[in-house]
């Protein structure tokens, strides 16, 4: 059998797109997966109630994912952006424990390119979205051309797609490929960026052909879909509340903006997005509200939507494997942190449930029916990254940003929040400890880490050592105020240099294209 005919059967297998038979326009449904030869992707976008139906395919795909192939009905895991994002980036870092075998491939950094499901099925339910996206750009685009639908609400659906499409290559870079600063101009490997949907034999011929873009060139092309969502998308404003939530608005690709130029250390874009949403979001007065009212609350910028009947099951939801089933744990690393204050709030029993004197997070609440959002953009943390922006660049102000999110956690605010730093470097670092606190949980700590890597200010090196794999930690090494100390038994750090620091691409994508094969990540 030749390569060519390898190829289109394996992308027919993996790069699938949401099918557009679906029993209801209501999305707490689960949407059939098939391969695309099996529809009509004139049927799909033919009307608008089916373009509907096809934009909320994609979010299905964003929500839930397909594990190991099976049905996601009974093995989601929520891959790519619901809950397997959060666990999976939070097992990368040191501030969560994996407390079982769940997570022990991506804890301790013993994956592979083919064994290792959960780094498998973040590259192929990532790329199964990117085609998604891309079908629903073709497609309304299409339809807007067609008269199917008017260009001010196909357009909206467009600038949803390329929400997705850059936020899942940005996912990509922060596992498959070493950071921004790695080399003085990105030059660097990234991964195949994909911007035709694979909906002929030529495209999926193409799209099993394409090889990894530069760093440089994928965050240009990713930070261009995001310019052109933001410039195609309503206001959050137009929508109904919990809509302005659940649903991609201009502001979230906004939000996104100010991570992405972070990353990339382009501090002036930070601050020139994060001052977009002046005034369009407060911060809750009680940190936990935006958990405790998640699709009302102020703050929520863009949350996944999980429901009684649409979530990625007790195997994968956020509130069975960070609470219910107590299978990531808080570190005594985070815990023990002296500058995160005794008396603070995220520290309630509101935000922190402790069983036999083991603490894990009580962000996700409903253990019962599974309907916790999955909370992606937060005002809290455009806040921090416009103050650590600020902090970097010389501009004072940072402190009104760092202390509007620190204070509304605070016992006593005019005493206890932050007046100056020393050094440009003391504030960076109160910044960072401030997000480590604030989204702890919430699968931001591995971008943190992933960024700071060769960083002028604050560096970071490597995947940091970890408290121990497997079991849950002792109650006596929780400390408030007082540093944990290592262990033997503890997880050893891997250093920048070592080649586990990056994933390995899957070996059922690079035997389906000899360019990737090339261009594997050395040591795998």
């Amino acid at each position: 059998m030749n390569i060519k005919n390898i190829k289109t059967k394996q992308y027919f297998l993996l790069l699938v797109v949401a099918a557009f038979t679906v029993t209801s326009c209501n999305r707490d449904n689960i949407i059939e997966l098939t391969p695309y030869n099996q529809i009509s992707e004139d049927i799909a976008f033919s009307s608008k109630e089916n373009i509907i139906l096809s934009v909320n395919g994609m979010y299905q795909a964003a929500t839930i994912g397909q594990y190991n192939n099976a049905n996601p009905s009974s093995a989601g895991r929520g891959y790519p952006f619901g809950a397997a994002y959060f666990q999976q980036n939070d097992m990368r870092g040191e501030d969560m424990v994996n407390t079982a075998s769940f997570y022990a491939v991506t804890y301790t950094g013993t994956w592979d390119p083919s064994g290792s499901l959960n780094t498998v099925y973040y590259w192929v339910d990532t790329y199964r979205l990117v085609n998604r996206a891309n079908l629903v750009i073709e497609g309304v685009n299409k339809a807007i051309a067609n008269g199917v639908i008017s260009a001010t609400e196909g357009n909206d659906y467009v600038g949803q797609a390329l929400f997705f499409r850059a936020f899942s290559h940005y996912e990509l870079l922060n596992f498959f490929a070493r950071p921004y600063k790695h080399t003085a101009d990105a030059s660097h490997l990234g991964v195949p960026y994909r911007l035709k949907p694979s909906n002929s034999l030529t495209t999926i011929e193409e799209n099993a052909s394409l090889p990894r873009g530069t760093v440089a060139a994928n965050y240009t092309q990713l930070l261009a879909d995001l310019d052109q969502a933001e410039s195609l998308m309503t206001s959050k404003t137009t929508r109904t509340p919990k809509n302005a939530i659940v649903y991609v608005a201009k502001e979230a690709a906004i939000a996104l903006k100010t991570r992405v130029y972070l990353s990339k250390g382009d501090y002036p874009k930070v601050i020139t997005e994060a001052n977009k949403l002046n005034g369009l979001y407060t911060l809750e007065s009680d940190p936990n509200a935006p958990f405790a009212k998640n699709y009302t609350n102020t703050e929520s910028i863009f949350s996944l939507e999980n429901s009684a009947t649409n979530n990625p099951d007790v195997n994968g939801a956020l509130a069975s494997m960070y609470n219910g089933r107590s299978l990531i744990a808080i570190s005594p690393i985070i815990w023990n942190q002296p500058t995160w204050l005794a008396t603070d709030k995220r520290r309630s029993a509101n935000m922190v449930r402790s069983a036999a004197g083991v603490l894990f997070t009580n962000k996700y609440k409903d253990t019962g029916t599974l309907t916790d959002a999955s909370p992606l953009l937060r005002y809290s943390e455009v806040l921090l990254n416009r103050a650590e922006a600020k902090a970097r660049t010389g501009d004072v102000t940072y402190l009104a940003d760092l202390n509007t999110v620190r204070n509304r956690s605070l016992v006593a605010p005019a005493t206890e929040q932050y007046a100056s730093f020393a050094t440009p470097a003391d504030a960076v670092n109160a910044i960072l400890m401030e997000r480590r606190v604030e989204f702890l949980a919430e699968g931001l700590r591995w971008n943190t880490i992933h960024r700071l890597q060769q960083d002028n200010l604050t560096p970071t090196s490597g995947i940091p050592m970890k408290y121990r794999n497997g079991q849950n930690p002792t109650a006596s090494d929780y400390q408030i105020g007082v540093p944990y100390v290592y262990k033997p038994t503890d997880v050893p750090a891997i250093p920048y240099s070592d080649h586990r620091y990056v994933w390995p691409i899957p070996t059922l994508e690079t035997s389906a294209n000899p360019v990737l094969a090339a261009q594997q990540n050395p040591g795998y």
